[in-house]
């Protein structure tokens, strides 16, 4: 790189770049980057690394021929990485127990970047990990400067870019989105909007300024966890009235400008927890976000009220049950915040033996985040209550009459997230809908 008048510098054609976190979203980014630049790639893991190196991508969102194929540089110690010109921070941002934003990661990094950056090459930090406003340059930028000894706005630099990895998804890749951007001052929102635009044909919006665009990031999620709040509200309205949700959404679905959310659990790292960093920066800010806690917590609520519902189709008597799904969604292996996992919390509560089959989850994570066996041989005795929790491939893929057929007689089978559709009218078992 050479510098320019601005102090800043420009940027060659191929810069040194290093990602700091290779989870759900650092390492897909990584990978993408490595196509055009010299990217490293960091992770505290040196399991992950080690599994990485052999081109195995356990959370499934680069497939090995493509992880083998990749130019990225992966290591576990940051000593390993040359002097760069870029640092993107892409570590997790979740919750405590008290749901208040733990920015212990984040802060690490910063420290773990603070001792990489080299001023001579006038560095850039990007963080993309999900923040409310203010966390860029109010908390992560005095501890860089702290353990760098380097000047922020004069030595290094800040950006900011949202990730907006959804997990399984095949069609919204970072190499298709658009890329939301900003920097500390307009040379460096040049250079991050170039570094970007480089790796993806959504092409750059160019954010007013970072805590807009850590703004936008918080309420995008935040949205959507208000929208799937109002679903899961009219599902228990409507359960009352003995109606379907899913009926009155067919219905309702046929007005051109209706909403299409549905009700459910809400789980993974980014919805049912983003929007208690915003519901956190309202309160120091002295406003009561009535709207957003609301809704966290009918979503919170969930899984509770379906295991109340389950138990009561059952007259309220325990038995057997098999929980078809863990993750918090379909075909991914994520187990993040599974809300599954309350779920069979409350059956179990309710004195039901509870059986759990997941074919895309780690049975040694699931042991470790919940407690939780995962049975192999699920599918070799009937079952009082089979819930279909969620819809992975797999199982959408059995026959009928086989899933069915594991549900004992005068059973149910609870298809939660309405993945059967009409198809189960013709099963030879009572089938619970929300």
């Amino acid at each position: 790189m050479r510098p320019n008048e601005t102090g800043v510098n420009c940027v060659d054609s191929r810069p040194t770049i290093v990602v700091i976190g290779l989870g759900y979203v650092g390492l897909p980014l990584a990978v993408a980057l490595a196509t055009k630049f010299d990217c490293w790639g960091v992770d505290i893991s040196a399991t992950r690394i080690s599994e990485l190196q052999a081109g195995f991508d356990r959370t499934g969102e680069i497939d090995t021929a493509r992880m083998t194929a990749s130019s990225l540089h992966v290591t576990a110690n940051p000593d390993d990485c040359p002097p760069a010109d870029f640092y993107i921070v892409t570590v997790p941002t979740p919750i405590d127990a008290h749901n208040k934003p733990d920015l212990s990661l984040v802060v690490a990094a910063s420290r773990t970047v603070g001792r990489m950056l080299d001023g001579r090459r006038k560095p850039i930090v990007i963080f993309e990990s999900t923040v409310y406003p203010g966390v860029t340059e109010e908390i992560c930028a005095p501890e860089l400067a702290a353990i760098s000894g380097l000047v922020c706005g004069e030595d290094f630099f800040l950006g900011y870019s949202p990730e907006r990895i959804n997990p399984g998804d095949r069609e919204h890749t970072i190499d298709k989105i658009t890329k939301v951007v900003s920097g500390q001052t307009p040379e460096v929102l040049d250079k991050i909007s170039d570094l970007y635009g480089a790796v993806t044909s959504g092409g750059v919006f160019r954010a007013a300024s970072i805590r807009a665009a850590e703004a936008a990031k918080v309420i995008e999620n935040a949205q959507r966890d208000i929208n799937i709040a109002f679903m899961n509200e009219i599902a228990q309205i409507f359960g009352s009235m003995g109606l379907s949700i899913w009926d009155v959404l067919e219905a309702a679905g046929t007005k051109w400008n209706f909403l299409n959310f549905s009700p459910g659990l809400v789980g993974g790292h980014c919805i049912g927890v983003d929007p208690f960093y915003l519901s956190h920066r309202a309160e120091q800010l002295g406003h009561n976000p009535r709207v957003i806690l609301s809704g966290r917590s009918i979503n919170d609520g969930m899984a509770e009220w379906i295991a109340d519902r389950l138990h009561a189709a059952r007259d309220n008597r325990p038995g057997s049950v098999l929980i078809l799904g863990l993750t918090f969604k379909e075909n991914v292996p994520d187990l993040r915040n599974s809300k599954v996992a309350d779920l069979i919390a409350g059956l179990v509560k309710r004195g039901h033996t509870v059986k759990v089959h997941d074919p895309h989850a780690d049975a040694a994570e699931a042991m470790h985040e919940y407690g939780l066996s995962l049975c192999k041989k699920a599918f070799d005795c009937q079952y009082d209550l089979v819930v279909l929790a969620v819809p992975h491939q797999e199982y959408m893929e059995m026959d009928g009459g086989v899933l069915a057929g594991l549900v004992a007689e005068r059973g149910i089978l609870a298809d939660l997230k309405n993945g059967l559709g009409r198809s189960a009218d013709d099963f030879p078992c009572r089938v619970w809908h929300l």
